[in-house]
């Protein structure tokens, strides 16, 4: 890994490279973002500003940190142990999936196990929010405190952070490049956390359609684990679309409550 910085500043190639880990790094935050979004708005409204701050924060630190540890995050990838069970071979006779597990799959699979648990608890309470008998479903326990939340973030901060390193690493092998577009990504995420987690807390439909998102990106964190490769054009195409179509549902909305507060209005005049 190279830390020159000058030989840089008049490469071209440089620059470009630059450009494309920005958009990568920003991209993958969106993933981030929305899990952040979704724990803030559990909070009283005065903390949430806070909580997100904290949560975006911490997770350009771990960025950074794990920028300093480059050579052991690279080691991640390596395998430390394999079950030596081969699933039925592909049209080209090789296994399904990989059956050797480095530090990085066992991250990715416990991350996305934890996302995939998490969205379904928030769906359920958004289905179903009458408390039960069951401790761990009891309204006051659902409600999120400061603390919780922040440690939440941080477990996931953790998963995508280690993905959003390896993938800079596949990027590019100079290191003040990865710094810059980690910050620049991070403080795009900053920017956009409050009005995206407004935007949601606005329209209670976008929170499940976010949470379906997390639960689509629990799996799809799972089978990278598990070595089956998902292009993430595919999944941010699905959600793209996913969301434009919950968009134009939000304006059908709007323009048939003015409709009604206009009919409303001239049925007061007469």
């Amino acid at each position: 890994m190279d830390w020159n910085i000058a030989p840089l500043l008049a490469d071209p190639s440089a620059w470009a490279a630059l450009i494309a880990l920005i958009i990568m790094e920003v991209v993958l935050g969106i993933d981030n973002l929305i899990f952040i979004s979704i724990l803030t708005n559990k909070l009283p409204e005065h903390q949430r500003t806070q909580a997100r701050r904290i949560g975006i924060g911490l997770a350009l630190a771990m960025r950074l940190v794990l920028l300093s540890t480059i050579a052991i995050i690279v080691t991640l990838t390596v395998p430390i142990f394999d079950l030596g069970i081969v699933g039925s071979p592909d049209e080209h006779g090789n296994p399904t999936f990989d059956t050797a597990f480095s530090w990085r799959d066992l991250i990715l699979i416990a991350g996305g196990l934890f996302l995939v648990w998490k969205a379904t608890k928030e769906i359920h309470h958004s289905v179903d929010p009458t408390p039960t008998d069951d401790v761990l479903d009891k309204k006051q326990i659902v409600v999120a405190n400061f603390g919780a939340t922040i440690f939440q973030i941080i477990l996931l901060d953790l998963v995508f952070s280690i993905d959003s390193i390896l993938t800079a690493v596949g990027m590019t092998d100079h290191v003040p490049i990865m710094v810059v577009a980690v910050i620049v990504a991070v403080t795009v995420m900053l920017l956009a956390a409050d009005p995206v987690a407004n935007f949601i807390h606005r329209n209670p439909t976008v929170v499940m359609l976010a949470l379906g998102f997390l639960l689509m990106i629990g799996m799809v964190l799972i089978a990278e684990g598990f070595g089956v490769h998902v292009p993430k054009g595919y999944i941010y195409a699905a959600m793209a679309f996913s969301a434009l179509v919950e968009g134009l549902n939000i304006w059908s909305r709007g323009a048939a409550q003015r409709r009604a507060a206009k009919n409303a209005a001239q049925a007061a005049k007469t």
